[in-house]
């Protein structure tokens, strides 16, 4: 394992991300304590759990319920796929 103080981390932090995406060992010192970096799997579901208590069910719901919202829009043409060019504006 390679150990660095939050000092030498912070100097070149995007090489020991990369390191540790690789799968390398990478600790950093903080006091008395070493704290691993290491890549974390996040999902959506995981922060609207812990911080709103949603449970997968109410999820699983608002996930149906948002995907009918959208296709009802796109089918009125309300809402269009954005293609990186904004419209002209009108002098008026």
């Amino acid at each position: 394992m390679t150990t660095l103080t939050a000092t030498e981390a912070r100097k070149n932090l995007s090489h020991w991300l990369r390191a540790a995406k690789r799968g390398e060992e990478i600790g950093i010192v903080f006091g008395a304590d070493v704290f691993a970096l290491r890549p974390v799997p996040i999902h959506a579901a995981d922060y609207a759990q812990r911080e709103y208590g949603a449970t997968t069910e109410q999820l699983a719901a608002f996930a149906k319920r948002t995907d009918a919202e959208l296709a009802t829009e796109r089918k009125t043409g309300r809402m269009t796929t954005f293609t990186g060019k904004l419209p002209k504006r009108r002098a008026g």
